[in-house]
């Protein structure tokens, strides 16, 4: 029976946790209470890890709240070096061993009852995918929500490229709310005056220059992730970052992987999945919306949105995430019957809808949730979409013994950013007041990038546009492949890859594709709506996932390999699939100067002339999982 709010709360705060090299680390515990006495049940109950980096009160103390009176002992924890944690932060660096710690520190403690739960949201991912690489003793269940699997492959750098958004994320959400900052006011209110969009657009930043250098720990991993590259540096081998390595000996213990289809870790948590479900007895799920990344409001995170970005989806999309955890847990932690309908695999197929504007101006995408056995998907037919030299997407590959196509890319002038599986891409607002008298925990945060799916054409605040309402396919380097109208509707659920056969004349430069879905112009959108799906890039000194760099040869034919992140989507009859490649996308990710230089910091620049063929020894196409039609 699913548990009710039958409880007081009870709540011990700043409980020191020791870790096994002796750092204390702060975590607040909420026990259930007795409603009419309001005294602490004498009975142990299953407890509720979740660790933050953003500090264990407000929502998170609402939070804990929601699940003690459902009879469930909660701690919510600082991490190491974040706000009374005790240590020094070094991003995901000491995660596998706190985690460890904490948990079995955790199940020992007279109140619970042996068995320990882990639930978090991104940061609160990648912790608990980190501790299960130790494989605690008391570790029985994970809702492991929106968090990376290899952290170098994808999320913190991506087929070579670094995601900009962790230098965002260093300079607000991180280094605003570092210990030093917290204690030092002139170092807040440095970091407070940082507008993030003129660091990107004036960078790359020098060690030592940067508004990091107040707080140089900080400086330091940001400039680890941003410089470093090749696959056996320490860094990509911790299990705080790489879990990837670690499969085998992680925990085996029922898990569900939930996520988005434009959040910014959508393959890591299709990738995670697919892994330990295969590998691990234990219980594994999928659970996939299409919803953007992160928190929106307590208690729910954007599982209670039925918009991303410019689409809407209807009422049938949203879903109660607290309610969803609560049953997965009363289910493995308390025996309830409250789990064992769920499917295994349960995702929102995007696209059934008619592509009317809303109310509020958004066009209606639509959709319904389906559900699997597996994933991908047991009836996936991987189908080749192949680029000719006429611009038009097909089946059929080309036969053309020589067929390319070239365009100039300029670092100085990189492809905007619109949307897409983008998080942390922010800025605080600019304020006048001081942060004595507006703090940084009451500031807004500007979105530089938007998150989700939008029309591929600039706006007025589009990061590094030159003008607004200017179509990204009228740009002289980005090259445009699409079908002819669909005479019937094609549905796809599942992983994407592309592979480009490209040529430049630089040692190194990139190439990107995105796959987007082309509304015809109706009465409300009367130039149509080119909606991004997905989208990814290949580093080419990096390509085919290499572990060290291999430069190319300047006028020499590469492959490059890129894995867009899985979608689900319906392309309606009238629609065209198009397939967008060009060799930059900012700031999703970092620009590649073409000089062959360091993967960060080079202050040289070189404009190249890319070249993609399409010919019939260099079929450059896209493979999308085609799923059979809808009756």
């Amino acid at each position: 029976m699913r548990s009710e709010p039958a409880y007081g709360v009870q709540a011990e705060l700043n409980v020191s946790v020791e870790m096994r090299d002796g750092t204390v680390l702060a975590a607040d515990i909420y026990r259930p209470t007795d409603p009419e006495t309001g005294d602490p049940i004498s009975e142990p109950k299953p407890a509720l890890l979740d660790r933050t980096p953003y500090g264990k009160r407000g929502r998170m103390e609402r939070h804990g709240e929601w699940y003690a009176k459902r009879g469930y002992v909660v701690a919510v924890q600082d991490c190491r070096g974040r706000f009374e944690s005790e240590g020094d932060f070094y991003i995901f660096k000491n995660e596998a061993e706190d985690g460890h710690d904490t948990v079995e520190w955790l199940a020992d403690r007279p109140y619970c009852d042996g068995q320990v739960g882990t639930f978090g949201t991104s940061y609160g991912a990648w912790v608990q995918s980190a501790l299960a690489t130790q494989d605690p003793p008391h570790l029985e269940a994970m809702f492991v929500n929106q968090g990376a699997a290899n952290g170098r492959k994808a999320t913190f750098r991506h087929n070579g490229a670094f995601e900009l958004r962790w230098l965002c994320w260093a300079l607000t959400l991180g280094g605003g709310f570092a210990k030093r900052a917290l204690e030092d006011d002139d170092i807040q209110q440095a970091l407070a005056n940082v507008d993030v969009r003129e660091v990107l657009e004036d960078g790359p930043i020098q060690p030592g220059q940067s508004p990091l250098k107040h707080i140089p720990d900080y400086e330091e991993w940001t400039f680890d992730i941003m410089t470093s590259g090749n696959a056996n540096d320490e860094l990509w081998q911790s299990p705080g970052i790489n879990f990837e390595a670690y499969y085998d000996e992680s925990a085996d213990v029922p898990t569900v992987y939930a996520g988005a289809w434009y959040d910014s870790y959508t393959k890591a948590t299709c990738d995670n999945f697919e892994a330990l479900a295969g590998r691990k007895d234990s219980d594994h799920f999928l659970l996939m919306g299409p919803w953007t990344h992160g928190w929106n409001s307590y208690p729910l995170p954007s599982w209670n949105k039925s918009y991303s970005g410019e689409l809407e989806f209807g009422e049938q999309a949203l879903m109660d995430y607290q309610q969803t955890r609560l049953d997965f847990f009363d289910h493995y932690l308390k025996g309830a019957d409250t789990w064992s309908d769920q499917s295994t695999v349960e995702f929102f197929q995007m696209g059934e809808g008619d592509g009317h504007q809303s109310r509020d101006g958004r066009l209606f995408h639509g959709g319904s949730w389906r559900s699997a056995s597996d994933w991908p998907l047991p009836e996936t037919e991987f189908t080749a979409l192949y680029a000719h030299e006429d611009g038009v997407l097909r089946q059929e590959a080309p036969n053309e013994a020589e067929s390319h196509t070239s365009y100039e890319f300029d670092p100085k002038n990189p492809v905007p950013t619109l949307g897409g599986n983008c998080s942390s891409y922010i800025t605080y607002e600019p304020r006048e007041e001081s942060i004595l008298e507006y703090p940084l925990s009451e500031r807004n945060l500007v979105d530089m990038t938007g998150r989700g799916g939008y029309d591929q054409r600039t706006r007025a605040d589009t990061l590094g546009a030159e003008r607004a309402d200017r179509p990204l396919e009228t740009r002289d380097d980005v090259l445009v492949f699409r079908t002819p109208p669909l005479e019937e509707p094609m549905r796809i659920a599942g992983p994407i890859s592309v592979t480009v056969y490209g040529e430049t004349d630089a040692p190194d430069t990139d190439f990107t594709a995105k796959l987007i879905d082309e509304y015809p112009p109706s009465q409300e959108f009367e130039d149509g709506f080119a909606l991004n799906l997905a989208d990814s890039i290949c580093r080419g000194r990096y390509r085919g996932y290499r572990e060290t760099p291999d430069f190319v040869e300047p006028g020499a034919v590469h492959e490059y390999t890129m894995e867009p992140y899985p979608t689900a989507n319906v392309f309606k009859a009238g629609h065209r699939i198009r397939l967008d490649i060009s060799s930059s996308n900012f700031p999703r990710y970092d620009v590649n100067h073409n000089t062959g230089g360091p993967l960060y910091g080079d202050r040289e620049y070189n404009v190249a002339t890319n070249t993609v063929h399409h010919s019939e020894e260099y079929p450059t196409h896209i493979e999308l999982p085609l799923q059979p039609a809808d009756d």
